[in-house]
């Protein structure tokens, strides 16, 4: 599980990063969304591994929302590069 919770929480950061920058903050509802599958979804699966996997990228979907306002800041301050053909 900690392997798994690892990789998920790996994979999300390049995502974020990459959602911000060719999308920005306002994707922020499809990560609500796609994270209250995977929370409702580990309730109904009875497998405790596949249930927690899914519980952990319920709730990286969620961080990301927070992360993705956060990215949005970085890129403000020139952390990171800013898309120049978005908005």
């Amino acid at each position: 599980m900690g392997l798994a919770t690892f990789l998920i929480i790996g994979m999300f950061h390049p995502i974020v990063i990459k959602t911000e920058y060719y999308i920005g903050k306002k994707a922020w509802p499809v990560f609500l969304i796609v994270g209250v599958v995977f929370i409702i979804g580990s309730w109904f699966v009875t497998s405790i591994s596949i249930s927690t996997i899914l519980g952990v990228l319920g709730f990286t979907c969620f961080w990301s929302i927070k992360e993705l306002k956060e990215q949005e800041e970085r890129v403000a301050k020139g952390w990171f590069p800013k898309n120049p053909n978005k908005e």
